[in-house]
């Protein structure tokens, strides 16, 4: 027994700090390579807009009830979380990066390829931004192309393509001391679609060529992979929130009862409502009750689906890889809940689809408890977590953080001593000069 229980990975907290919701899933991996779900928080979000932190308080005190209510389950304290990053402001781009190493008959090891990575994050950004991921492709090996694993080989001249993920330094920030106050530390930080991607992605999806849709309350994040490599992020800035205030004005109710007409009664297909029954919303302090028809709700959830999907398909194409797409789109997130989402995005995109559900990577025992994709990202956060722990990449996004002040303290201590040197070689100027005119005092000038 006590062999078996050595082989299980420590416990690991993830934060999905949503939109909608926060959630805070505490777990480890037992000696089946299973994650076993030991404690589960989840509360209402009232400080997030699409994705980022809007009002500090309101964050602070979803993040603090999510972790308690985990933490009492878990029966563990816990001082670092591995929490998720999502927004509009997210952005990506591709870059190449190269090192020379002193040596072509030694083998590449993993210091290579991590002094490879750490280059990218030197990269000069617009003011604001930050690396979140730099996330190699392709190596190249002194010419040598299409490498997927270079450790082992050897070459001098160690070359890879990128792709890069950036994000405000703002948005990071206020997730830093949202998490803070609520009394953690932020281990490392990951983007969502990357996380949900994990938790509901196969291997064979990932390298047969795959785009992941995850529609949360406030955006849509998109990760396209073909290879087994990630090849595409974008955020679309529409989520499940824009189609509930799309019922709110459609059908002149309030924005709880347009949650629960969507919830309850919506469909993303209007042609699979057959029987159109008459909903009925009681009124407003003894006002007449409103009645609203089940197949004009669906016609205008399918009217803001169809937009988020052109956004989408829109993606697919700018990314180049609309015809390399054999396993299709999977769609996650709260907003895949919608009955008949799948049917809709295979009729508008041309894609088969199916909806992704973070069941896969559970023990058993823990499955119908998590079997719903608006837990996609928790999972896949905490998966992340594991993977950190057991590789050693703790705490590197504050060894980041303290390795850019100290380079900002460098420049700065650079600075001064630059302008020092300047004025204390003008103090030695007039002091020479001073003390030459006191030596001659007669001498004209």
């Amino acid at each position: 027994m006590m062999e078996t229980n050595a082989r299980k990975s420590e416990l690991v907290l993830a934060l999905d700090i949503g939109t909608t919701k926060v959630c805070a899933i505490a777990g480890r991996k037992n000696e089946h390579g299973k994650m076993e779900i030991l404690g589960v928080g989840k509360v209402n979000s009232e400080g997030v807009l699409r994705g980022v932190v809007s009002n500090i308080e309101k964050t602070v005190k979803a993040i603090s009830d999510a972790v308690d209510i985990a933490r009492r389950s878990a029966k563990t304290n816990f001082d670092w979380v591995h929490v998720g990053i999502a927004g509009q402001h997210i952005k990506s781009l591709q870059h190449r990066g190269l090192v020379v190493r002193d040596n072509d008959h030694t083998e590449i090891n993993q210091r290579d390829i991590d002094r490879l990575i750490s280059d990218m994050y030197k990269l000069v950004l617009p003011p604001g931004d930050k690396i979140l991921h730099a996330i190699p492709q392709e190596y190249t090996i002194d010419n040598e192309q299409g490498i997927t694993d270079p450790i082992g080989m050897s070459g001098v001249r160690l070359e890879a393509n990128f792709h890069i993920i950036t994000g405000q330094i703002t948005a990071s920030n206020n997730i830093y001391r949202c998490v803070e106050r609520a009394g953690l530390r932020v281990a490392n930080m990951t983007l969502e679609p990357i996380a949900s991607a994990m938790a509901v992605l196969s291997d064979e999806e990932k390298e047969a060529g795959v785009a992941l849709v995850d529609i949360g309350g406030g955006t849509t994040d998109i990760t396209i992979f073909q290879e087994g490599i990630i090849r595409h992020t974008a955020v679309i800035p529409f989520g499940g929130n824009v189609i509930t205030r799309d019922i709110k004005d459609g059908c002149t109710v309030m924005m709880p009862q347009a949650e629960k007409l969507k919830v309850r009664f919506g469909s993303a297909l209007a042609e699979e409502v057959y029987d159109n029954r008459i909903i009925t919303i009681p009124g407003l302090r003894g006002r007449d009750h409103k009645e609203i028809s089940e197949k004009n709700l669906a016609r205008i959830i399918q009217a803001r689906v169809e937009e988020v999907m052109d956004y989408v398909v829109w993606e697919i194409r700018r990314s180049g890889y609309e015809r390399k797409l054999i396993a299709g789109i999977v769609l996650t997130g709260g907003g895949s809940l919608l009955n008949h989402i799948d049917k809709l995005s295979e009729f508008h995109t041309g894609y088969p689809t199916r909806i992704g559900i973070p069941v896969e990577h559970l023990a058993h025992g823990y499955q119908e408890q998590l079997s719903s994709p608006i837990f996609a990202t928790a999972i896949g956060l905490l998966m992340k977590g594991i993977e950190d722990r057991e590789a050693g990449r703790l705490h590197l996004e504050e060894k980041r953080l303290v390795e850019t002040e100290e380079e900002s303290l460098a420049a700065h201590d650079a600075d001064d001593y630059a302008s020092n040197g300047q004025a204390n070689w003008f103090d030695h100027l007039f002091r020479k000069t001073k003390e030459w005119f006191e030596a001659e005092p007669d001498t004209d000038i």
